[in-house]
């Protein structure tokens, strides 16, 4: 009986420290053991138990395992989603129990700090030799060759490249939309990018310093997104894509380039991948779940790595936010 064995499988402090921990994000097996304090077999042990009456799901990418919610979607997703609401209360109500997951959340923070500090270093490390790097992975003559046909069909309008890096795409499709907004982290990789466009108008381009988790733009601000070869450094894709999709006109594209799933683990040390590429099915349900709709991806293979584009549409209007913070120019 579903119900019994989802009470049962809860029936342990560890596994509700788990279950609240996936109902906020998806989570790899050892950040919930660093985050946990124990063991990655105890962890796993755990993660076994909820994935078996589906409170969870697993995703194995290389060596890693990942840890997500069960599907929203699916036949159990009422006692899922009631299961998580019971917990938020219980956070509210039991002082004990808020201290725990207050604690929990703390450590994951601090966790995923550190790995964005690595994937920073790493960026100012490289910063001027980027163009180089990203030839290695992909053939980007004719990768963008077919994205710049695949977004040939309607206007460009406002676009804003997320992780511009170099400014290549901006570069590229400068000629064809009305205003561009080139946005990265990393002040040395937007210095790079303002060297490379600088033959632009003025009026034209701008280039902004902001992280795609929390992008400082009023909801409903572009008709075009591009996420380059960006979205393998987000240790978490989903807040990314529900920031592209506020940010985007109802109707708007998304266009995202990234590596299909792989199993190159020296990626993850070398270049600070955070996600060894992704499915079309994984692909498919993080722009879904967006608000997106989905076009047939595009594949481009390489030597090592296949390179995938998906172009996806914005369905309806901009979900509301409270304004971001100023937009900080550079």
């Amino acid at each position: 009986m579903i119900v019994e064995d989802i009470f049962k499988a809860l029936a342990d402090p560890t596994r509700l420290r788990i279950a609240r921990l996936l109902g906020t994000m998806e989570l790899a097996v050892g950040e919930l053991a660093q985050v946990l304090g124990q063991s990655q077999p105890r962890v796993s042990r755990h993660v076994g138990i909820l994935c078996d009456v589906g409170l969870a799901e697993r995703r194995r990418e290389g060596s890693w395992v990942f840890l997500r919610q069960a599907d929203a979607e699916g036949p159990h997703a009422p006692i899922i989603e009631a299961v998580q609401t019971t917990l938020a209360i219980a956070e509210t109500a039991e002082p004990a129990f808020a201290a725990l997951c207050d604690a929990d959340r703390r450590k994951l923070a601090a966790i995923r700090e550190a790995r964005e500090a690595a994937a920073e270093t790493y960026f100012a490390r490289h910063a001027s030799e980027w163009d180089d790097l990203r030839a290695l992975h992909s053939p980007d003559a004719e990768v963008e060759h077919r994205l710049a046909e695949a977004l040939a069909d309607a206007p460009l309008g406002a676009l804003l490249d997320i992780g511009t890096g170099t400014g290549r795409m901006a570069e590229l499709f400068a000629p064809h939309a009305e205003r561009i907004v080139a946005l990265d982290k990393n002040l040395e990789m937007l210095r790079v990018a303002r060297a490379k466009l600088q033959h632009l108008p003025t009026n034209l381009i701008e280039l902004v310093q902001g992280d795609f988790t929390d992008l400082p733009f009023a909801d409903a601000s572009f008709d075009t997104v591009i996420l380059h070869q960006v979205l393998h450094f987000a240790a978490d894709p989903v807040p990314a894509l529900a920031e592209a999709a506020r940010v985007l006109r109802g109707g708007g594209r998304i266009a995202i380039v990234d590596f299909a799933s792989h199993d190159r683990e020296e990626l993850r040390t070398r270049h600070q991948h955070a996600r060894l590429g992704f499915s079309d099915r994984q692909m498919a349900e993080l722009l879904r779940d967006a608000g997106f709709k989905a076009g047939a991806p595009l594949a481009l293979a390489g030597d090592a790595l296949i390179v995938k584009i998906w172009i996806a549409s914005r369905r309806g209007a901009a979900p509301n936010k409270t304004p971001a913070a100023l937009t900080e120019t550079v």
